[in-house]
């Protein structure tokens, strides 16, 4: 409570108001920036319905390989990437692959009994633990040097705006998805807490011009110029909702609705959106944990933009002698790893504020799937593409490994970021420790 109140006092002692908070928060000459530690940050992405192997996987192990077509975005981060051949969910149970496959990706343990009909014969419920991302999120809440305001924030793109197994990754507990955010319009309310809704937008900024000149004369002139940078991309970002006019960002289903289409063709528009919202909460120290889900596990955008007018579920269930579909498919995952690759970039021109270096120097970010593959539905070989180098892993590597427990992954991140854990998920899974080879 101590950590909180002397920031309540600090503001009631200048006279400013409340809604000055989340432009003091990360001035290092203030006291409340957390500068003490270096800050680590991870960030999951997700992508549905499996990828094409032999457009994804490099041939070669170690430091020399190529990225094939489908990871070519990143090819001017290639020295920062680390990608993991042979990292399987055996996690099984009840419900079928594409609802275990999302719904224990970042739990690592089985999905309770449930009345969620699938592809098996087996229904099932939600995730019976928590997700490795809310438990860093907790043990970083715990400590005072890594505590943020948020702990952690969960942006979607194109989510459905129903809630069952195939669209919640997120889970602060069993029984207790977590809600991705896909609406950049909500997700900037919730950062900054001043807009009412888009019809009746207000600018935080014209609330507020008093009191950043007050806190102004109180700073260094570095945090006089990051005051100034956050307070540019408010009023960038507040322009911007304005001038959207009739672009309605909401959520899309499965099963193609009337009103899909013109949400679908606005996707690459929100996740620009998103990722700058991400981005500009690290550099204002809003969170240190972030998830960025793109559909959902059988999701159905149809990425028109690139060409691709089928479903993107539709088209995973084709067979691997259909060239054209395979062609898709590739398609369809270099427009996520183009997303990727921006998020990487944004990350790499930004300045660590207070620090050396970039926000990709203390960032890693997890690309990754509910499938190895579509159309065999795969829980093996799931795709985990690292980018950055936040938790300090040995990147610019293609690795293979032997049909390992993805949950040793999961604990390899939580160690990387301070918090050592011996088990996650289901512990027959955990037995062999952490996942070699990453250091």
């Amino acid at each position: 409570m101590a950590y909180r109140a002397s920031r309540r006092e600090f503001l009631r002692d200048l006279g400013l108001s409340a809604g000055s908070l989340p432009f003091v928060l990360n001035l290092p000459s203030l006291g409340f920036a957390n500068q003490a530690a270096r800050k680590q940050r991870l960030v999951i992405m997700f992508s549905p319905n499996g990828i094409v192997p032999k457009t994804f996987w490099p041939d070669e192990e170690g430091a020399q390989f190529t990225l094939k077509e489908s990871l070519t975005p990143l090819e001017p981060f290639k020295e920062r990437t680390l990608i993991l051949k042979g990292v399987c969910d055996k996690v099984r149970g009840d419900g079928d692959n594409h609802m275990r496959g999302i719904g224990c990706l970042l739990t690592g343990i089985e999905l309770f009994p449930g009345n969620i009909q699938g592809g098996s014969d087996t229904p099932a419920g939600w995730s019976s633990g928590h997700s490795i991302d809310q438990e860093i999120k907790t043990f970083l809440q715990k400590n005072a040097e890594t505590r943020t305001r948020f702990g952690s924030l969960e942006f979607g793109v194109m989510v459905p705006d129903r809630a069952d197994t195939w669209s919640r990754m997120v889970y602060s507990g069993p029984n207790r998805p977590i809600a991705p955010i896909d609406d950049p319009y909500q997700m900037f309310h919730k950062l900054y807490g001043r807009m009412k809704d888009q019809e009746s937008l207000k600018s935080v900024l014209d609330e507020l011009q008093e009191d950043l000149r007050t806190l102004s004369g109180r700073l260094s002139s570095d945090d006089r110029k990051l005051l100034e940078e956050h307070a540019t991309f408010v009023r960038e970002m507040e322009q911007e909702l304005r001038s959207a006019g009739d672009l309605t960002v909401g959520h899309a289903v499965p099963e193609l609705e009337p009103n899909v289409k013109e949400e679908n063709d606005n996707m690459p528009k929100i996740s620009q959106m998103q990722i700058d919202l991400m981005v500009n909460s690290f550099a204002a120290d809003f969170s240190r944990v972030a998830t960025l889900q793109y559909t959902n596990s059988v999701g159905g955008a149809r990425l028109k933009w690139i060409n691709v007018e089928e479903g993107h579920h539709e088209l995973s269930h084709k067979p691997d002698n259909d060239d054209a579909s395979q062609d898709k498919l590739t398609r369809i995952n270099k427009w996520f790893c183009e997303q990727l690759a921006y998020l990487t970039k944004r990350l790499a021109e930004t300045p660590e504020p207070g620090g050396t270096g970039s926000l990709l120097d203390n960032t890693l970010i997890v690309w990754t799937n509910e499938l190895g593959q579509g159309n065999s539905h795969t829980l093996d070989n799931i795709p985990f593409v690292l980018v950055g180098n936040g938790l300090d892993f040995k990147m610019g590597r293609s690795l293979k490994f032997n049909k390992v427990p993805h949950n040793r992954l999961l604990m390899s991140l939580s160690n990387a970021m301070g918090h050592p854990i011996e088990r996650f998920g289901n512990p027959a899974y955990c037995k062999d420790g952490v996942l070699t080879g990453l250091t």
